[in-house]
């Protein structure tokens, strides 16, 4: 299998794979991401547009999204400041993957719902 040949490569028993996989698949990365696909924005701008992300938990989100190199942060030397968030390629190059995960839940959710059901049922 792909995946378990990746980690066999890396040697680290997927860590690697899973620390990317968790930064990416928590609750608003994937918002952020979207949302900057859409252009440069500025941090009020952005909180603005991804309803009730808390101004601590999108500052840590852009920190964590620039130190993985998904996001660039950039000053503007003003009075007031301005800062500015947009994607980097590497960011930009997760919109496909993501578009495609979320196509396959659009598509899945019937049979996903369904056997949830009958889970429940036994």
């Amino acid at each position: 299998m792909e995946y378990e040949h990746t980690c066999m490569i890396r040697g680290d028993g997927g860590r690697t794979i899973r620390a990317i996989l968790d930064r990416i698949c928590n609750k608003w990365t994937l918002l952020i991401v979207a949302t900057l696909d859409g252009g440069t924005l500025r941090f009020t701008e952005l909180q603005q547009q991804i309803p009730g992300i808390s101004q601590r938990m999108l500052t840590l989100t852009l920190r964590n999204l620039e130190r993985d190199g998904l996001v660039s942060r950039t000053v503007f030397a003003e009075v007031p400041p301005r800062v500015e968030y947009a994607l980097t390629p590497t960011g930009r190059s997760l919109i496909p993957p993501a578009l495609t995960l979320a196509n396959w839940a659009i598509t899945n959710v019937p049979a996903i719902e369904a056997s949830r059901a009958a889970y429940e049922q036994r």
